[in-house]
């Protein structure tokens, strides 16, 4: 069986993080890293010219990793929407030998502002997010009316069919 990077991507508030730590706990000898940990800075701005430093230390963990022999690597992060932000990460990744499945994750827009009413996140509700395109090759799911749980056995039942 060769190593998986599992990676989820999409929207703040669509669940990225909570489904990956689910999906992280449903295998054995996995790892799991939030890029919102690369990067936790106050205050929070995509357009802070330090930003992309924190690519370098994604692909540093994520090498890491995979380096240290986890069958399953499991990454969530909104970065990754982006192409060019998703290319620099991988190609920063020095490990070999391991599989990439990458699921996109979306929701209503009735749905985000609910979760993001109940997180009581204090940054203005965007919708922007929601509206990018997934990536070809990428598995979309969609979150409405799923819990975690559910999303995540989805996501293990598309990975599990990769050797």
């Amino acid at each position: 069986m060769s190593k998986k990077l599992i990676i989820i991507t999409g929207s703040p508030w669509v669940g990225k993080t909570t489904v990956a730590e689910k999906l992280f706990e449903l295998y054995e000898n996995s790892a799991f890293f939030d890029g919102d940990w690369a990067w936790c800075v106050n205050p929070f701005s995509l357009d802070d010219p330090r930003l992309p430093s924190s690519y370098k230390t994604m692909s540093f963990v994520l090498s890491n990793y995979l380096n240290q022999n986890f069958d399953y690597v499991v990454f969530s992060s909104v970065y990754v929407i982006g192409e060019k932000t998703r290319e620099i990460i991988l190609n920063g990744i020095t490990a070999k030998d391991y599989k990439t499945v990458f699921f996109a994750l979306k929701c209503s827009e009735k749905s985000l502002i609910e979760r993001h009413r109940i997180r009581g996140d204090k940054n203005e509700v965007t919708f922007e997010w929601l509206r990018f395109p997934a990536h070809p090759g990428d598995y979309v799911i969609d979150t409405d009316n799923k819990t975690p749980e559910q999303i995540a056995s989805e996501i293990k039942s598309i990975v599990d069919q990769f050797v």
